[in-house]
């Protein structure tokens, strides 16, 4: 299977309980509609939310623009190299 698994770093503008409990209620019907998202953390104190899978980059982005949250920047994450 092609599919690997990456980690995904967004930071979003969450103001609230309520702007952080939408991301995850939307990541979390994500992750039951199908394959791709293994787990994820969000974080109000930070804004931050940190996405593992074999989703695609676009459609954990897709998600998190679903909730009307501003995503100000996000990217994946680089594995760290074993030596």
């Amino acid at each position: 299977m092609a599919d690997t698994e990456q980690t995904y770093k967004f930071d979003v503008k969450m103001t609230c309980g309520g702007c952080s409990g939408a991301v995850t209620r939307a990541l979390q019907k994500a992750q039951a509609n199908g394959p791709g998202i293994s787990s994820y953390d969000v974080n109000l104190d930070k804004q931050e939310v940190v996405v593992n899978g074999s989703i695609p980059y676009d459609d954990v982005l897709a998600v998190i623009k679903k909730t009307g949250k501003e995503v100000r920047s996000g990217g994946v994450v680089p594995k760290e190299v074993v030596p």
